[in-house]
C-alpha cells in the first residue's frame, strides 16, 4: 500500500466536534469570557463600557449554534433532552442581555454559564447513551476516578493552579482536584495551565493560573460524562442536577 504524498496531509482536519464535546467546549469559552471580564473588573483597571460586549454576543452566538447542533441530531424528544434545550437557551439569552450591561452585572449574569454547560453535557451525554448505546464512544480507560472528577470540575472552571515559595499547589471547589492528579493530566496531555489568567485569590495578591482542558481533554471527558460515578467521589455534572433559571442565577451570583 503506497503512502499518501506529503502535500495531501496540508487538507487533513479534524473531526468535527459531537454536540457533547461542543457543549463542553462552550463551557471552556464561559470560563474564559469570565475570567476576562474579572480582569476589567480589577481596580487597577479602567475598563471601557463596552469592552465586553462582542465576547457576550459570540457566545450567544455559539450557544444558539450549540442547541442547532443538538437538535440536529433528531433525537426523540424526552424530558432530559427538552430541558437541556431549555437551559442551552436560557444560557444564550443571559449571555445576550448580558451585552447590554456594565462589567459587574455582566459578570453576574454569566457566573454559573461554565457549570451549566458541563451540567448539560453531562444530561446529553447519558440521554444519548441510552438511546444508541451500540454507536457511545467508549469510555476512556486509562481514566481513574479522581481523574475524571478533576477534568470534570476543570470543564466547570473551578480549578487554579498557583506557587509560592517555590511550592506549586492548586486551588479548587469539593471534590479537591490536587496538584499530583493536574500534573498526571498535563502529562497525558488532557489539560493545560495559562498563566496569570484568573483573579487572584485575595485583595493585592497575583494573578492565578487557570486550568483548561486541553481538545484531548474535551474527548476523554466527553466519552465518560454522563456516566454513573465510578467511586466515592461525584464529579460536578456526571449526574443530572437542576440548573437554574434566570432569574435564580442572576440571584444566587450576587
Amino acid at each position: 500500500m503506497s503512502t499518501p504524498p506529503a502535500e495531501s496531509l496540508l487538507f487533513d482536519v479534524p473531526p468535527p466536534l459531537t454536540p457533547v464535546e461542543r457543549l463542553l467546549h462552550l463551557a471552556d469559552q464561559y470560563t474564559r469570557h469570565n475570567d476576562a471580564l474579572d480582569v476589567l473588573l480589577h481596580p487597577a483597571t479602567e475598563p471601557e463600557p463596552q469592552a465586553h460586549a462582542d465576547s457576550a454576543q459570540r457566545l450567544a452566538s455559539d450557544t444558539r449554534i450549540a442547541v442547532k447542533a443538538i437538535q440536529d441530531e433528531r433525537l426523540y424528544e424526552s424530558t432530559e433532552l427538552t430541558e437541556t434545550l431549555v437551559r442551552l437557551k436560557q444560557l444564550a439569552f443571559l449571555s445576550t442581555a448580558s451585552a447590554a450591561l456594565g462589567v459587574q452585572s455582566a459578570r453576574e449574569l454569566t457566573a454559573l454559564a461554565p457549570e451549566a454547560a458541563v451540567g448539560c453535557a453531562a444530561s446529553l451525554a447519558a440521554e444519548t447513551r441510552r438511546r444508541h448505546w451500540s454507536t457511545a464512544i467508549a469510555p476512556d480507560e486509562r481514566l481513574t476516578a479522581t481523574q475524571r472528577t478533576a477534568l470534570a470540575q476543570i470543564a466547570c472552571g473551578h480549578v487554579v493552579a498557583s506557587s509560592s515559595l517555590g511550592r506549586e499547589f492548586t486551588r479548587s471547589r469539593e471534590p479537591k482536584v490536587l496538584m499530583s492528579t493536574l500534573r498526571a493530566l498535563e502529562t497525558k496531555g488532557l489539560a493545560e495551565r495559562i498563566p496569570n489568567s484568573a483573579p487572584c485569590a485575595y485583595i493585592g495578591g497575583p494573578a492565578q493560573d487557570r486550568v483548561h482542558l486541553t481538545p484531548a481533554g474535551i474527548t476523554a471527558l466527553a466519552s465518560v460524562i454522563g456516566l454513573p460515578p465510578t467511586g466515592p467521589a461525584t464529579a460536578p455534572g456526571t449526574t443530572s442536577r437542576p440548573i437554574p433559571t434566570a432569574t435564580q442565577a442572576a440571584a444566587r451570583s450576587r
